[in-house]
């Protein structure tokens, strides 16, 4: 590989015109790319923090145990209601053999015709009303059961709305602590970039969207930092040559080669 494609910082190449910034200000950028790490870093962690899952897992179970309440309330009220359902035809047929009986023991104005219907109709009420006591209790049973499920439940959703708004509170602590953080690091970014040449710091924008948020490394002992490589010799000749001031990018990854002390050249 020659020096040209080495390093992209010759004025006669079109594709990368030659930037000159002081050499102050491109020591700088590396104070403006430790921040934005910083901040990569913040937002990774506010989007992978713990309570996330623990809330979408608790929110879920609890829209799941919320549904298996209704769905008991719901039986516990059918069952309610058809006891009552129940309970009144029991009375009702309660009631007819009662008044039934009442005119066999009278026996007054009762042909021996109505007499034998009577006593007919007597022992089919109470057969019936055996019947209907038997559903009554049946549906007794299973309102016993759905109110039991009822009570089950309610404690399950009371306490998964406890865990919940306890993990919700941590999650929005964490979310806090970390976006003030964050804040705090944005506003410092800010009064360095505020300094900077708005040219040095545009190829620095472009070349770390492209880069995946690392636009510009040092140089350190001939190696980027960024793509960690070791320059060669013909790329640390042509740095050698290059005007303090001026922008040396690497060629390998693109990004902004900062020169330092520490570069080894």
């Amino acid at each position: 590989m020659d020096g040209a494609r080495a390093v992209r910082h010759l004025p006669q190449q079109p594709w990368s015109p030659q930037l000159n910034a002081e050499p102050a200000d491109q020591i700088r950028l590396l104070d403006v790319q430790a921040l934005d790490v910083r901040l990569s870093q913040l937002a990774h962690k506010r989007k992978s923090l713990p309570e996330h899952a623990e809330v979408d897992s608790l929110t879920k179970d609890l829209t799941q145990q919320r549904d298996l309440l209704v769905a008991a309330q719901t039986q516990a009220s059918d069952a309610a209601r058809e006891q009552t359902k129940a309970e009144q035809d029991v009375d009702q047929v309660r009631q007819r053999a009662a008044r039934d009986q009442a005119r066999l023991d009278s026996g007054a104005g009762i042909s021996a015709r109505d007499l034998a219907n009577l006593q007919s109709e007597v022992v089919s009420l109470a057969k019936r009303q055996g019947d209907l006591e038997d559903v009554v209790l049946e549906v007794m049973e299973r309102l016993e059961a759905a109110q039991q499920r009822v009570t089950e439940l309610t404690g399950r959703v009371a306490g998964l709305e406890a865990e919940l708004a306890d993990a919700t509170a941590r999650r929005d602590a964490a979310t806090a602590e970390i976006d003030a953080e964050a804040a705090g690091i944005a506003k410092d970014r800010e009064v360095i970039v505020a300094s900077m040449p708005q040219a040095l710091m545009a190829l620095y924008e472009k070349i770390r969207v492209k880069q995946g948020g690392v636009g510009a490394a040092r140089l350190y002992q001939r190696r980027c930092e960024g793509c960690r490589l070791e320059l060669d010799m013909a790329e640390v000749n042509e740095i050698k040559a290059a005007a303090r001031d001026q922008v040396v990018r690497h060629d390998n990854c693109g990004r902004i080669l900062v020169r330092t002390a520490d570069s080894g050249i």
